[in-house]
């Protein structure tokens, strides 16, 4: 069995944890870098200490020292830092897996330039049944093509950072390129005041930020006389790292190429 060499960003935030957590128990991966911020107090401590059992793994600022010995990278972390750890990646041919949400035009058309020269997982919910969800909205929205308002609703933590999440603008793509649609023009995403009929060819968007929700997230398709809610809700941010380490086997034989979530599941048509 190839053993998959994998470093983690953002090892001492939650969600580094979490990663650090499930990459130390999978029996085909083992720990082989770990990146903070310069300056954070995490660096040149055992990125595996919170578990009770070290793995002998520096958490470190620098990429060429975080990075010497992987194979893979798993960033989670903002766009800002995982723009400056893939264009490193790019450089040395390590593979990436980008959770990181909010990245704008330019910083996804930056992933996908780095895909020429390495192979990148690039996907905003690496949950196996988020992405399983995303498959039912392509077929739902197909067959309620009309007489059907399209609505999005999402809520998660009080510290999350951008909105509406990178799921729900995911979502919205999804149904959107269903329906013929281009999201940009047809996405709603505040209503207040008079605001007039609604459009039926919108799709809109409500966010809700407040405490530890994790993420919940539903698409309503409301029509007359009926409504369908296709809805996913996590209580644990684990069935992202269980889904990242889906996709680092994925790239495993992968030279070059940009991929997503859909591609490890294998649910595209």
């Amino acid at each position: 069995m190839t053993e998959l060499k994998i470093a983690i960003a953002g090892a001492s935030g939650r969600m580094g944890h979490i990663l650090i957590e499930a990459v130390s128990n999978a029996p085909d991966a083992v720990l082989a870098g770990a990146l903070d911020r310069a300056g954070s107090p995490a660096v040149g401590q055992d990125a595996a200490a919170f578990l009770g059992k070290p793995a002998g793994v520096l958490i470190e600022s620098s990429l060429a020292t975080g990075l010497a010995n992987a194979d893979f990278l798993i960033d989670f972390t903002r766009p800002e830092g995982t723009l400056q750890h893939l264009a490193y990646c790019a450089e040395h041919g390590i593979k990436m897996i980008i959770g990181t949400t909010g990245f704008d035009d330019a910083g996804k058309a930056a992933i996908a330039a780095a895909a020429e020269k390495t192979a990148i997982m690039f996907a905003p919910n690496m949950s196996v049944g988020v992405n399983v969800t995303m498959k039912l909205l392509e077929l739902a929205a197909k067959s309620l093509s009309e007489g059907y308002d399209i609505e999005i609703v999402e809520a998660h933590h009080r510290f999350k950072v951008d909105a509406p999440s990178g799921t729900a603008l995911q979502m919205g793509e999804v149904v959107a390129g269903a329906l013929g649609r281009d999201l940009k023009e047809c996405a709603v995403y505040g209503r207040e005041g008079v605001t007039g009929e609604r459009d039926p060819s919108t799709i809109g968007f409500a966010t809700i930020r407040g405490g530890d929700i994790v993420g919940d997230h539903t698409v309503l398709f409301a029509g007359i006389g009926e409504r369908i809610e296709i809805s996913h809700k996590s209580s644990s941010r684990v069935t992202y790292a269980h889904g990242a380490l889906r996709a680092a086997r994925f790239l495993a034989d992968k030279p070059t190429g940009l991929f997503d979530m859909q591609d490890v599941l294998s649910l595209k048509n």
